[in-house]
This record gives C-alpha cells, sequence and structure tokens, in this order.
C-alpha cells in the first residue's frame, strides 16, 4: 500500500482536507495529539475500524477511543450525566477520555460490545480541526500492539509505514503518554488509565473517584472497559527490568557482563558509567520523564546494548502514570 506522509505545522494554516477524504473514504490516517499519535478510523464506518484491528495486530475485546471536536458531539454519542457536564467542559480539550453510557448509533466494534464508550476532545489543533471535518474519529495508538506508543511520526512510520493511507506528520507529540481514562458510567468515578491528567489532580475536581488496584498493580483485566486494561503494552523488544535503588550494586555489578544499559534521570548520572546510562529526564521536571518515555525505549531497541534495567519511580503526580505504564513494559527485576 501506498503511504502518504502530509507535514503540517500545528502553529501554521493546517490543511486537513486529504486525511479527512481518506477517513470519510474507509481508510486509515494517523495523526497527531497532545498525548501520542492515534490511528484513525471513522467511528460511523464498521468496515474501516476493523482496519484497524488488523493492521495493529489489537485484539478485538479491546475498546477503542471516539475523538470528537466538541462537548456538543461527545453528546451525540454519549449519554452525558448532568453532574458531570460542567467538569467536562472544564476538563477540555484535553488529555482525558471519559468513559460513559454508549447511544446505540455507535458500532459495537468500536466499544469491543460494552454498553459504553470512551470519548474524548482533543486539543492539539490538528487533532480537533481533523475531528471538525470527519465527525467522529476511533483512534488507538498509532504503534503496532504491544510497542512502546509513538510520541513522533519518525516511530509511526517504522510501525505503519505502508500499511495504512496516511501519515500526518506534525513533530513531536508535548504530553508523550496516553490520555488520562475516567469511567464517569458508575455511582462514583472510577480511574481507568492514570495519564497526564494526575490521580491528584482527579481527586480534587471530582472529590471521591476510586482507585482500582489493578491501577496500582498494573495486572490485566479480563473485561476491559478502556484501552490498556488486558494486554500487554509499551515493551521494547530487547529485555527490559525495572528495580529499585536498593539493587543499584547488583545492576553495577551486571552491566559489562551482560552488555547492559541503564534508564534513569540525569541526577542519576553519578551512579552509573556514562557509557552505559541513558538519560530519561530530569526530576526536577517530572514531566520530561513522561515526554521521554515511549522514545527512550524505542531508542534503546535501537541501541547496540542487549539488556535494558530502568529505575522505579516514586508513585506520584505524573511518575505514577509513568509508573503504570513501565510497569506493563517491563519485568521487575530479582
Amino acid at each position: 500500500m501506498k503511504t502518504i506522509v502530509l507535514k503540517i505545522n500545528p502553529l501554521g494554516k493546517i490543511d486537513v482536507k486529504i486525511p479527512a477524504e481518506i477517513l470519510k473514504d474507509e481508510g486509515l490516517v494517523a495523526f497527531p495529539t497532545e498525548t501520542v499519535y492515534g490511528l484513525g478510523a471513522n467511528a460511523f464506518d464498521p468496515k474501516a475500524v476493523e482496519k484497524i484491528f488488523k493492521v495493529k495486530g489489537r485484539a478485538q475485546d479491546n475498546p477503542l477511543i471516539v475523538h470528537v471536536s466538541s462537548f456538543e458531539k461527545m453528546k451525540e454519542i454519549a449519554e452525558v450525566p448532568e453532574k458531570y457536564e460542567s467538569i467536562i467542559r472544564k476538563l477540555t480539550p484535553g488529555p482525558i477520555t471519559f468513559v460513559l453510557k454508549k447511544k446505540s448509533e455507535i458500532p459495537d466494534v468500536v466499544t469491543a460490545g460494552l454498553d459504553t464508550v470512551g470519548v474524548r476532545i482533543p486539543a492539539h489543533p490538528v487533532a480537533n480541526l481533523l475531528c471538525k471535518e470527519v465527525g467522529f474519529i476511533a483512534a488507538p495508538s498509532a504503534n503496532l500492539s504491544g510497542k512502546p506508543s509513538p510520541t513522533d511520526s519518525n516511530a509511526v512510520i517504522e510501525d505503519l509505514f505502508g500499511k495504512i493511507e496516511c501519515i500526518i506528520d506534525s513533530g513531536k507529540t508535548p504530553f508523550g503518554l496516553e490520555s488520562t481514562i475516567i469511567d464517569l458510567s458508575a455511582d462514583i468515578p472510577i480511574i481507568l488509565r492514570p495519564g497526564p491528567i494526575t490521580v491528584e489532580e482527579l481527586e480534587n475536581i471530582f472529590g471521591k473517584v476510586e482507585i482500582p488496584e489493578f491501577i496500582r498493580t498494573a495486572k490485566q483485566v479480563e473485561n476491559p472497559k478502556a484501552p490498556g486494561m488486558k494486554y500487554r503494552h509499551y515493551a521494547p523488544e530487547k529485555p527490559l527490568y525495572m528495580f529499585f535503588e536498593k539493587d543499584r550494586d547488583k545492576i553495577l555489578e551486571i552491566l559489562e557482563k551482560e552488555n547492559g544499559v541503564v534508564i534513569a534521570p540525569k541526577e542519576h548520572t553519578r551512579f552509573y558509567p556514562k557509557n552505559r546510562f541513558i538519560v530519561i529526564g530530569t526530576l526536577e521536571k517530572p514531566f520530561s520523564i513522561a515526554q521521554n518515555l515511549f522514545k527512550t525505549l524505542r531508542d534503546f531497541d535501537k541501541s547496540n546494548f542487549d539488556i535494558g534495567f530502568i529505575e522505579a519511580f516514586q508513585e506520584s503526580g505524573i511518575l505514577f502514570s509513568v509508573m503504570n505504564r513501565l510497569k506493563k513494559a517491563a519485568k521487575l527485576w530479582r
């Protein structure tokens, strides 16, 4: 398949006519959002949506998120509880997905047959304009299933060039982690995936929220209501192990022997050989760690090292979201 790569400057004049027409004609388009790049299809075209699962190698029971351009569009496909309307308006557009009771018009292939649908309003100008042109775009991350999510067009090209009709290149994504997902279909809001809008912020906004045990442990859920709950995600192809500060001496002993590398914040460079260290960001600016996480894992795969070791982070703020991803991407060092 011939893949068109379109460069669109999000700060310049944005023209999405070509990708919009592709989406309206059963095609797939990879597009930037403020979180990661998404792989989109017309949400009301079941045949197009099925292509997403085939191209990614994604299981059919893993529901997709529907991207829309406005709160009004959200209400066309989902039942929005009146008590949450002002909160949703406050948080959108932005890096958050709301799981709501779906309306019957949404095809079952989008929601994996569930009676709920995940909906979000992207803040990225390219994504939002594309949604305005198309209406409703079903989109998971634009990578092969299981691999680290793409935060720039190069990662999308690595995984999907020649497999889809169009890739929009708008540079790096600002947040680098997939959207926060919160379920508003029950009595108490339930966090299904931590993300750029942190657990602490959600607790301040909603008052009481439920944080299921699988969020803290990153264990698989048999019947997922949202992406990322059941299957292994984000993992590089090379072996990657997560370790804690108490294990530093043991890791140092095996770096040379195993041709290993340590991935950690720049504040920890003094603990490891410079030639066996990859900086993931800085603890002074924890969002930099989130922004760099997936690209760092992809860069590690391309490196000359055979095995990777990544230091665990304190689980608070955005680093709680980072640790949620790492627990799925890495095995625990013992």
